[in-house]
């Protein structure tokens, strides 16, 4: 199995959650999975990681890899990396990502990368997720939500994957925020993007290994996604 960029429609549409989720059902399959997050932004946290979705993400596929390897560079406000470089005089180190990367590889059977954004966040200028992912030559998995307005912006995304030929495993749906029935919206996006839907993960509220497991086995293609 390929290592696999989680990216997404947008922000807030629950990357970390399905990274996590996908970390944790892989794991109890065996597989040795590790983690990577290679921007992250926000205000730090006072103990341990400094990004709390780097915490979810390692706890989940318990993994004790560096910090500086996990998630080679993060941002002290909530930006896209261009614009956290315009502000704090900090640049993007795509070549210490790009190695980062590299160095997890060799120690985990696959990464799970989770990306920051939607598809086009810019981290510098003329350069955005869709050729981060081109360079770490691996597919992606599409996640989008479920509200209203997800087809537009999922059909966009599959689009720019498309223009940057990154191949797409597959579309979860984050049926955290509802609007649109999912057996509809399932219908419409794979007729419309030729992209298959794994599944929909509902809103969860317990984040620990046997809840994750069980809502994760239940509701996705594994088969699928593992081939």
């Amino acid at each position: 199995m390929n290592s696999l960029f989680v990216a997404g429609t947008d922000t807030d549409v629950g990357k970390t959650y399905i990274t996590a989720g996908l970390a944790v059902v892989l794991r109890k399959m065996g597989v040795n999975v590790g983690v990577m997050k290679p921007f992250a932004a926000g205000i730090a946290q006072k103990k341990g990681y400094k990004s709390e979705d780097i915490e979810i993400l390692s706890r989940a596929a318990h993994s004790c890899d560096p910090e500086n390897l996990v998630n080679p560079q993060f941002f002290p406000i909530p930006a896209s990396p261009y614009t956290a470089w315009k502000k704090l005089k900090t640049k993007p180190k795509i070549s210490t990502i790009l190695s980062s990367f590299k160095k997890l590889s060799k120690l985990h059977d696959i990464i799970l990368v989770e990306g920051i954004g939607g598809i086009m966040t810019p981290i510098l200028k003329d350069y955005y997720i869709t050729n981060l992912i081109e360079e770490m030559k691996i597919p992606t998995i599409i996640v989008t939500r479920s509200k209203i307005g997800t087809v537009n912006h999922t059909i966009m995304t599959i689009k720019m994957c498309e223009k940057y030929k990154i191949p797409v495993k597959g579309i979860i749906i984050n049926d955290f925020d509802k609007g649109y029935p999912i057996k509809n919206l399932t219908r419409d996006l794979q007729n419309l993007t030729g992209v298959p839907v794994l599944g929909s993960i509902p809103f969860i509220k317990d984040m620990g290994d046997a809840s994750l497991s069980r809502i994760f086995k239940k509701n996705l293609n594994l088969k699928l996604l593992t081939k």
